[in-house]
């Protein structure tokens, strides 16, 4: 079987963009069983719960559901166990420092294939306020009604 190459998008977690402010991101390995890989090769995952941990100088990602692989006998995974992050020692200090200073939380954004690998993508990320999203809505509205205007002024002068 040929190796696959490039990015194949497996979850995106897009309500984490709407609840929280994005600081940095990271790119992770996971430490997965068999049919847990089988199963995400199959495009099936949730991130809406999921959240990771540093624990012990380890990252872990938690409450993250991967769904039992259909073909899978007793060798099935439990759908949301605690999963290992690999990351390097630096990335993990870094991000428990921003953690424990207050405020702030580790987001899984996406989990995807990368040649291959199966990875996810960490973010340290601030909860916003129920004005911020507000805030955020009436940009985008804004942003929106603002190149309206433009195409049909643009198409009118034509």
């Amino acid at each position: 079987m040929a190796k696959d190459s490039g990015e194949k998008v497996v979850a995106t977690n897009r309500k984490a963009r709407y609840d929280y402010h994005i600081e940095d991101t990271y790119e992770a390995g996971i430490v997965l069983t068999g049919t847990e890989v089988k199963s995400l090769r199959q495009g099936r995952a949730s991130l809406v719960d999921g959240y990771a941990t540093v624990d012990g100088g380890e990252a872990w990602l938690e409450a993250v559901h991967i769904p039992e692989y259909n073909e899978g006998t007793w060798t099935n995974h439990p759908p949301r166990r605690k999963r290992k992050l690999l990351l390097h020692k630096e990335q993990i200090v870094k991000m428990a420092h921003r953690i424990t200073a207050g405020g702030y939380t580790l987001v899984p954004l996406r989990i995807y294939f990368l040649d291959g690998r199966a990875k996810v993508e960490i973010a340290v990320a601030k909860g916003k306020k129920e004005y911020d999203k507000r805030h955020a809505l009436r940009q985008k509205q804004d942003d929106r009604e603002a190149k309206r205007a433009i195409s049909t002024r643009n198409r009118l002068g034509d």
